[in-house]
């Protein structure tokens, strides 16, 4: 599955969790929209969300991810594995065409189509066009400064990436908890 069109970071350092997105939303190889949001927070502000894929697709995944959250009281990975059972398995969702990134500030989690439920070993995760330059940058300053706050750490990496990914723009939204 090829995402383009947007780049999500997600983060957990120094007890602090934060999820950030760019504000581009494309058409094919055009710009229609600069100030997106594709970060969220759920269930009573406790679990952040993002998506990168065809926006529709994302919602209904977000709503069914929502759901099982209200069912689970909360615990991010029974609702994650819920969603990737369904999402894997249903014929309707197996179509759908992106993917999310969950967190909460214990776990940090991307789901899948494949029904793939992957947590990175050092609490850092992206997705979208830019992914793999917000990534890089994230892990150099969490590196380089080890103090540094995890939102501006996601703020600062995703626009690293939005000089380098023509997917992705300098319109940052980024949620913490």
């Amino acid at each position: 599955m090829k995402i383009r069109a947007t780049t999500i970071l997600g983060m957990i350092h120094n007890g602090t969790a934060a999820l950030g997105g760019d504000g581009q939303v494309t058409l094919d190889t055009t710009i229609v929209k600069h100030h997106s949001s594709k970060v969220r927070k759920l269930y009573n502000d406790t679990v952040l969300s993002g998506f990168a894929g065809a926006a529709a697709d994302a919602f209904a995944l977000l709503e069914r991810f929502e759901n099982n959250l209200e069912k689970f009281k909360g615990d991010l990975l029974r609702g994650a594995v819920e969603l990737a059972q369904d999402w894997r398995t249903d014929r309707y969702l197996r179509r759908l065409d992106a993917l999310l990134t969950v967190m909460n500030k214990e776990h940090i989690l991307v789901l899948s189509g494949q029904g793939d439920i992957i947590e990175p070993d050092d609490s850092v995760i992206a997705i979208g066009s830019g992914a793999g330059y917000a990534l890089a940058a994230a892990r150099a300053f969490r590196i380089a400064n080890p103090k540094m706050k995890t939102p501006e750490i996601v703020k600062r990496s995703l626009e690293i990436a939005s000089a380098i990914c023509v997917y992705t723009n300098e319109n940052i939204t980024v949620l913490e908890l």
